[in-house]
């Protein structure tokens, strides 16, 4: 029989993401948005994400020891440490991996800048030390709002038309000057979010 490891030689963890908030008012047009779904799709089809857990992810890291977390800060901070303040659009709902198959329902985020894609492949590149998580191909701007528990091809057609329905849908523009590195405590219910650092955009623009 193998020795047990006792407690306090056990490595710590937290499970973590990176990510950009998402104002209030925001977040308040989109919650109109799932009411409106919730409406027309079967009840316990869907799990909807609450108010605290919309955000904008840039790099899901899971478990990261707690010891590095200092570092991990660090790191996201010179990594970011050139980049201004983003001005993001929010607009119309998609699903992954596509309407066909849904798994989650999203709302679309976009910049016209074009910099949040360089702004995530920043912190994917100094972040990669601290995860096994597999990074992206290829990022899309969303902010995550229901995640499926069972579809079949009928509910999946009322969810596809939903969506095109809602193609033209605004739901807010803002500017982004911080990321947040944050804690993410599941639950029965649901992720818990808590941010344990908030890190400034203060690059220049154009820089």
């Amino acid at each position: 029989m193998d020795a047990q490891v006792p407690n306090e030689t056990r490595t710590a963890t937290c499970r973590l993401f990176i990510a950009l908030p998402v104002p209030e008012e925001v977040k308040r047009e989109i919650q109109r948005a799932q009411d409106q779904l919730r409406r027309e799709l079967p009840e316990g089809w869907v799990r909807w994400n609450r108010a605290e857990q919309l955000h904008l992810t840039l790099r899901f890291l899971g478990n990261v020891d707690v010891a590095q977390t200092a570092a991990l800060t660090d790191a996201v901070r010179a990594a970011c440490a050139n980049f201004a303040p983003l001005k993001l659009r929010a607009g119309r709902i998609g699903c992954f991996p596509d309407l066909r198959f849904p798994r989650v329902v999203w709302v679309g985020v976009h910049d016209g800048e074009k910099r949040l894609a360089d702004l995530a492949k920043s912190v994917g590149e100094a972040t990669a030390a601290f995860s096994e998580e597999t990074r992206e191909e290829k990022f899309t701007g969303h902010i995550t709002i229901a995640l499926i528990k069972n579809v079949g091809r009928r509910e999946a057609g009322i969810l596809a038309k939903l969506a095109q329905n809602m193609t033209g849908r605004e739901f807010g523009e803002w500017t982004a000057d911080a990321i947040e590195i944050v804690r993410s405590e599941l639950a029965v219910d649901g992720a818990r979010p808590t941010c344990l650092a908030r890190l400034p955009l203060r690059g220049m623009i154009g820089q």
